[in-house]
């Protein structure tokens, strides 16, 4: 459903502009309403379409709540989920605390994830990129190597 990489600017109040080629998806798709929270093992937020979140939130719910490490993913996915709604120009408001999270200033990526999306400050993600590439072709991993494209 989402795929690409695309350079946004937030602008002063905290509101990023969704780009055109996906604004009548998600309209069509979940009327606009999408669920920000934050991404627990890297400096970034998720954005979801709200069917997608209920769906990962149901998922989160039935985890087992004695599990320590369960009710660390719930507070922090769930207690950080904040319910947007895109705006008559196409844009959403990130509150100050998820913007605070991750970190972002001005100029962002959006990335996208299939059924979600990432958004990263540009720094953050242009350094996570450049860890992902190999210094060297063939440095990667033999189940990467071996993946069919």
């Amino acid at each position: 459903m989402f795929r690409g990489a695309t350079n946004i600017s937030l602008d002063a109040k905290g509101r990023l502009a969704i780009p055109t080629r996906f604004r009548d998806l998600l309209s069509v798709h979940c009327d606009g309403q999408l669920v920000i929270t934050i991404e627990t093992e890297e400096r970034c937020l998720l954005i979801y379409p709200l069917p997608e979140w209920e769906e990962a939130q149901s998922k989160l719910n039935a985890l087992p709540s004695l599990n320590p490490d369960a009710r660390r993913l719930q507070r922090l996915l769930i207690g950080h989920a904040d319910d947007v709604q895109l705006d008559g120009n196409g844009r959403i408001l990130i509150s100050q605390i998820l913007r605070d999270y991750a970190r972002l200033d001005r100029k962002t990526v959006l990335i996208g994830q299939a059924e979600r999306f990432e958004l990263w400050s540009e720094d953050n993600w242009n350094k996570r990129l450049e860890s992902y590439l190999p210094e060297q072709p063939g440095e990667l991993s033999e189940e990467t190597k071996n993946f069919p494209l």
